[in-house]
């Protein structure tokens, strides 16, 4: 049998460790093919980022047409869109296609960088979000998207309902906390992902690792609560065993 075929959507890191390249290596990670199109160039590294070319809402539209015209794809992973046009642009072209969506709804980058504008979330919530098995924010995404702030675990749950669409808030960087704890919230069921908090410093490029991880276990045919299962267990994994370059915030190495 071929391996499935998955689609990132996602803007380019050149050093590595996020974006379309952190897809691609974490579809080949777990045995798929893996296409992109390409949102935006940026120049970035673990340091953080410090310029975003948007290339033409027609360009993005070129790619998606010309890669879903030759691979469909079993599932896709959607991540960095910088404006309001790519977001149209990539709801008219996912609009049927009857397959997966993994929106890694990425606007803050680990350094603090504003990645997204205020334009670009509100058409991913109005256009995207109903296409999506599942988004998957970090705190500070999600406070945005429940438009509240989240203290603890209540507040996590207060605030998916609030979002109201299935929905992984990733609590790793909520202060205070012992462990990496996650909430996956499908209609009305929460559940918690639990894990330890690793002492390794920050690391750059775990959202669109994560996200690309659950878009291929769907396309393996597993579960939304299972793929998100396996997901977290395997980049635990990943974290534990990061490689020691890149200051201050070091990238994963799916594998």
């Amino acid at each position: 049998m071929p391996p499935p075929i998955l689609l990132t959507i996602a803007g380019s890191d050149p050093s590595g460790g996020a974006g379309i390249q952190a897809d691609l290596k974490t579809f080949a990670a777990h045995g798929c093919y893996g296409c992109g199109a390409v949102t935006a160039l940026t120049a970035q590294n673990t340091r953080g980022v410090t310029a975003i070319h948007t290339p033409p809402a027609e360009f993005l539209a070129a790619q998606l047409q010309a890669v879903l015209g030759d691979f469909p794809p079993a599932a896709v992973k959607i991540g960095m869109l910088p404006d309001a046009d790519c977001v149209r642009v990539v709801a008219d072209a996912l609009r049927g296609l009857g397959k997966p969506v993994v929106l890694d709804p990425v606007m803050v980058a680990t350094s603090g960088a504003a990645l997204t504008g205020d334009p670009a979330v509100a058409a991913m919530r109005a256009l995207l979000f109903p296409l999506a098995a599942l988004v998957t924010p970090n705190l500070r995404e999600a406070e945005v998207l429940g438009a509240m702030q989240v203290h603890g675990e209540a507040d996590m749950e207060a605030c998916a309902r609030r979002i109201g669409f299935p929905v992984l808030i990733k609590g790793g960087h909520l202060p205070g906390w012992d462990g990496a704890d996650d909430l996956l919230y499908i209609g009305d069921q929460a559940t918690w992902l639990r894990a330890p908090r690793l002492d390794i410093g920050e690391t750059h490029g775990t959202g669109c690792t994560l996200s690309s991880a659950i878009a291929c276990r769907l396309a393996l045919g597993h579960s939304l609560p299972e793929s998100v299962r396996l997901s977290k267990a395997w980049l635990t994994w990943l974290l534990k065993e990061k490689p020691d370059f890149g200051v201050p915030n070091g990238p994963l190495m799916p594998r």
